[in-house]
């Protein structure tokens, strides 16, 4: 499965900062962790914190799957409003599921100040504007139920959105708990922190198969060299649906592009993070070299062949979406790129065991937020571990 098209603006910003060699004989660890990305690099670094001999596989170089293709955006929201998942799961799980993610947004803030790891990590407010009178009634709802809950929002007029942050909708949802993230950076940077610490890292190795169920699960990698372990952690995103029978996720093809340096917009968009409410939504932030960054219109269709004319059009369809709400900005567009990524019926993420198999746990972050999925991973992963229940553990679980 073709992830994307030619490069994403993070990996041209950043170029490969860290190579690792491939596996080339037989080696032993506590844990292997399967995946190299952002939530491989998560939850590996939770791991060595806990003082496990930890050993990372890629099949790719590092962090060059999805998260060299997402955007960077960091929010508590979910793909699935409050008010809708509270129908699904109950009003106080809801919430807890919504508030998890607000501790996880500043969870990895104190996570890159302690380390001091530059990846352009910014603290930001979240505006979620609505794009049609009625979208406007059901979001007033959902502010309603947020506010309730003590989630730091506040409600705007459509004539206070336009005034504050020169954007034209219907009204919309201010929240203090946003920010933004150079994932494929952050990855890098801290698996290398962990290499340092002695973590093993083997990129370009193709696992061929697993065996799980027996008492000291075992790898076998293409070139027949043999991993064993105590257990494997997957960090594989929308490539696990390969390996996994229960429908966990759906998959889409989803569409960014940034403009070129210098775009003027108001200090209130730089400092924020923002998305609407139309389907398929759009979503923007500024970069940290005074671009713009745009990208929603994702699509259930991805024809590899004609990748480069469909992103061409899905940039244009992007940049005309953008006028409209914004038609004072002179969007001129640099550089685009896709990537698949999945989304689940809850908007939750799969994390913990599954009994298809044993001896594994998994870290699956599917949606919008899966960075902020990943990292309320580290938790539940090493309690997991450690013979302990996370109280989002039911809510994650597979078989739900």
């Amino acid at each position: 499965m073709r992830l994307r098209t030619f490069e994403s603006f993070s990996l041209l910003k950043n170029g490969i900062l860290y190579s690792y060699p491939s596996l080339q004989n037989d080696i032993a660890s506590d844990l292997v962790v399967i995946g190299g990305g952002i939530s491989g690099a998560l939850i590996s670094h939770a791991l060595m914190e806990k003082g496990y001999k930890v050993l990372l596989l890629d099949k790719r170089d590092i962090a060059q799957g999805s998260s060299a293709a997402t955007t960077g955006l960091l929010q508590y929201e979910i793909d699935v409003q409050m008010i809708e998942l509270a129908e699904m799961i109950g009003e106080e799980a809801a919430v807890m599921c919504y508030k998890a993610g607000i501790a996880a947004i500043n969870t990895l803030a104190t996570l890159v100040e302690s380390n001091d790891i530059e990846c352009s990590f910014k603290l930001k407010e979240s505006l979620y504007i609505a794009h049609s009178k009625k979208a406007a009634i059901n979001l007033r709802k959902e502010f309603e139920l947020r506010e309730k809950h003590q989630l730091g929002v506040r409600w705007l007029k459509k004539e206070e959105v336009e005034k504050e942050f020169g954007l034209k909708s219907y009204g919309g949802i201010v929240s203090s708990s946003g920010g933004c993230v150079d994932a494929y950076k952050l990855a890098h940077e801290l698996i290398q922190l962990n290499v340092k610490r002695g973590m093993q890292v083997y990129d370009q190795t193709d696992i061929k198969r697993f065996k799980l169920d027996e008492d000291k699960p075992t790898i076998e990698i293409s070139n027949g060299v043999k991993v064993s372990c105590n257990k494997v952690i997957f960090c594989t995103g929308f490539e696990t649906t390969e390996m996994i029978k229960e429908k966990i996720a759906t998959l889409f093809y989803t569409y960014a592009c940034v403009s070129e340096t210098g775009i003027e917009v108001c200090d209130s968009i730089k400092n924020s993070v923002v998305w609407d409410t139309d389907n398929p939504y759009l979503y923007m932030r500024c970069t940290d070299d005074g671009r713009l960054l745009i990208g929603g219109e994702d699509s259930s269709n991805n024809q590899p062949f004609f990748q480069q004319k469909i992103k061409n059009k899905k940039t244009d369809k992007l940049v005309k979406k953008l006028q409209k709400i914004c038609p004072d900005v002179n969007f001129i567009p640099d550089i685009n790129w896709g990537g698949t990524f999945g989304s689940t019926k809850d908007g939750l993420p799969y994390i913990g065991e599954s009994p298809e198999y044993k001896n594994a746990l998994f870290v699956l972050g599917f949606g919008g937020n899966g960075i902020t999925f990943s990292v309320q991973a580290m938790e539940i992963i090493t309690q997991t571990l450690a013979g302990e229940v996370h109280p989002l553990a039911s809510y994650y679980r597979f078989g739900r």
